[in-house]
């Protein structure tokens, strides 16, 4: 059989999973977010539904383009076996697994701070990273709300990382889940984590939506996806922003 069709199946799966996983995690978050009376977005009622709408689309189309290289990563796991993604669980697994899945997060966070501090440079940031900094404040449909060359930018991680270090299945879907999730909250509008987690050892190492505001209301720090790490040591952390928990 061609490698064609296989390809193309694969490519439209990933990308119908990154469509439903979109709107289940955004829409979900967002729902949540109203339920608390919160008003995330702007103020006026218009706007608000406006910059959403933007929001959804934009999204959209970066769905499409994460489901390009992810299908291409999908058929050649199923069909070619090139990827180091593996099924089998083994004794050594039961030490690899977690440490496989604090690597992804760490080289994908590392390539996220240093591509999203390159965006915000004057000569790409109109091009490359506004259309995610045109909601303001984001919502929680915010996550995939970027322009075509930044969703690729971001589409290419992982899919890269499966050709290079070996990791479980269940694990790369601890991986997809984390970055989702993530992705979401830092945009919703409130912070989830009390504030004694927030302001305690898990909020001066992990990124939360309290740091990660700072960012879209400051524009020049805060740069990071998980961790603050990269921010603390190039000196771009500028803290917490206070805002409702």
């Amino acid at each position: 059989m061609s490698t064609t069709l296989p390809l193309a199946i694969a490519t439209l799966q990933t990308m119908a999973i990154v469509i439903v996983r979109y709107f289940a995690t955004s829409g979900g978050f967002a729902w949540w977010t109203a339920r608390r009376g919160i008003v995330a977005g702007p103020a006026d009622p218009v706007r608000r539904r406006r910059q959403v709408r933007a929001e959804i689309r934009w999204s959209l189309i970066s769905a499409v383009i994460y489901g390009l290289p992810a299908g291409l990563m999908l058929a050649a796991w199923r069909f070619e076996g090139l990827t180091r993604i593996y099924t089998d669980f083994g004794l050594g697994d039961a030490i690899w697994w977690p440490v496989s899945i604090a690597l992804y997060l760490f080289l994908h966070d590392s390539w996220f701070y240093w591509t999203h501090r390159w965006m915000h440079a004057p000569a790409l940031f109109a091009r490359v990273h506004a259309v995610h900094h045109a909601s303001k404040p984001p919502t929680a449909w915010a996550a995939m709300s970027f322009s075509p060359w930044e969703a690729l930018s971001g589409a290419l991680v992982i899919p890269l990382l499966v050709f290079l270090i070996p990791i479980h299945i269940s694990a790369l879907a601890v991986v997809l889940t984390v970055a989702t999730v993530m992705g979401v909250t830092n945009h919703m509008g409130w912070e989830m984590f009390p504030a004694r987690w927030v302001n305690g050892w898990f909020g001066r190492h992990i990124i939360t939506a309290s740091h990660h505001e700072e960012h879209h209301k400051r524009y020049t720090c805060n740069y990071g996806l998980y961790f603050r790490f990269w921010d603390k040591l190039c000196g771009t952390d500028k803290g917490l922003a206070n805002f409702t928990r």
